[in-house]
């Protein structure tokens, strides 16, 4: 069973970081993140929302929550001040460290609320994508600190989540990139793992494609264009199908973009290092 923990781990450790940069796009008059066909009207409630993604952007996740529960206590059922609540609390259990006395407990907790305000969102409105995309994010933080069993039920929640999410908005690059992702963990899960895992745990692992791994980052590629991790991810994909020159392009072309998010600047390194892992193949 140790290659099926090492690769549904990795998974969720691959999809979480971004999830929460991806969150962090830039404010517009006329849409916010989440809602961007929302009309900044100048309410009380627009101010919060605004503000809120402003601080969130900044990284204040305190001072953003208490914009959005402002949000809430004037229209509870408000699904983009929801959705990003559910976003909050999935920062605030990934920055818990590792060497805090029951972590483990500590983080799963935030989860767990992030889920429930997740779920919220997409009960007060299913047509809102990013109530969708944040039960699966908050889904994919709750299973690294879960049992095998409840990562590989996860497994198959998350798909169900993204594809819901892509349903409603198929111009959602960040959806595609984690369903990528997706795809190329499940496909690495070997025969012998998947078999342990019907066996021991009575339930079977989601199958996945590269084939379908190249197609959805390749579309999250040609939606954000300046997003170096679904470039990042797309090369790795290649490199898992051994298609050398593809991988080398896309781990080249990352060079010459710019730094938007937080994890860029590692994820160039990244770039780099396995470019030059691959230079001779």
């Amino acid at each position: 069973m140790g290659q099926l923990v090492i690769v549904l781990w990795m998974f969720f450790l691959l999809l979480l970081p971004r999830v929460e940069v991806f969150a962090q796009g830039s404010l517009s008059k006329t849409g916010r993140v989440g809602c961007p066909n929302c009309a900044n009207d100048g309410s009380s409630i627009s101010r919060s929302l605004q503000k809120g993604d402003e601080l969130y952007a900044a990284f204040k996740p305190k001072e953003a929550l208490a914009e959005f529960l402002k949000v809430l206590d004037s229209d509870p059922q408000n699904a983009e001040a929801l959705s990003k609540i559910a976003r909050v609390y999935i920062a605030f259990g990934d920055v818990i460290p590792e060497s805090t006395p029951d972590w483990e407990a500590k983080r799963l907790k935030q989860y767990q609320i992030a889920e429930q305000y997740a779920r919220k969102a997409v009960k007060a409105d299913p047509s809102v994508v990013w109530g969708h995309f944040y039960v699966a994010a908050s889904l994919g933080s709750m299973a690294t600190v879960s049992p095998v069993a409840k990562q590989i039920d996860m497994a198959g929640e998350i798909r169900g989540a993204i594809e819901k999410a892509i349903a409603l908005d198929p111009q959602n690059g960040f959806a595609y990139h984690v369903y990528g992702v997706w795809h190329r963990k499940m496909a690495e899960i070997g025969k012998m793992s998947r078999m342990f895992a019907s066996v021991i745990y009575g339930r079977s692992i989601p199958t996945g494609s590269m084939e379908k791994s190249i197609e959805y980052l390749n579309k999250a590629v040609t939606l954000n264009p300046t997003v170096i991790a679904s470039r990042l991810e797309l090369a790795r994909t290649y490199v898992a199908v051994e298609n050398w020159p593809l991988a080398r392009s896309f781990l080249i072309s990352i060079r010459g973009l710019p730094i938007q998010f937080s994890d860029d600047a590692k994820n160039k390194q990244k770039a780099e290092q396995l470019l030059e892992e691959i230079k001779e193949r």
